[in-house]
């Protein structure tokens, strides 16, 4: 039974009892069936944005889904032979997933101009195969000055 219809139930049986609201114990009574009358309209309105609210936040959350696949494309295998199970070739890095609190670094390989997003532990390691091309794209920013970077930051901010 809805909140509402109990509400109607216990109206009517209030209204049966035929109470006379001229002593003090009928008008607290009136005046509490009409209190909880108001409560249980401003119940259901909240209810109703409730269940609005819970909508938009799961077309919100099936439309970020979508993004986040388009843009990390993390679970497509490129390589004809698996099939999207990448534990059957070399040939696919998908094992690895990126923390939340990693911060990105954007390499673009030389030979084939493809970008690939990594973090500090990948290029702390020092090198690595492209997954486009299989170029091997070695990472030394240990010999850089603060001059190095700040010409870097001037460049992407004239393009």
């Amino acid at each position: 039974m809805k909140l509402t219809e109990k509400m109607s139930y216990l109206q009517g049986l209030i209204d049966g009892l035929d109470i006379d609201d001229s002593t003090k114990e009928g008008k607290a009574l009136m005046q509490m069936t009409d209190v909880m009358q108001e409560l249980v309209v401003y119940i259901e309105d909240l209810q109703s944005q409730v269940d609005e609210l819970t909508e938009l936040c799961d077309i919100l959350d099936e439309d970020l889904g979508s993004v986040e696949e388009d843009f990390y494309d993390f679970d497509e295998c490129d390589c004809d032979e698996c099939d999207g199970d990448c534990d059957c070739c070399d040939d696919c890095d998908d094992d690895y997933e990126f923390d939340d609190d990693d911060e990105l670094y954007e390499v673009t390989c030389p030979t084939c101009g493809d970008t690939i997003l990594l973090d500090e532990s990948i290029i702390d390691e020092g090198s690595m195969n492209c997954p486009n091309c299989d170029e091997l794209l070695e990472f030394d920013y240990n010999d850089l000055t603060i001059e190095d970077f700040e010409d870097s930051s001037e460049d992407s901010d004239e393009e």
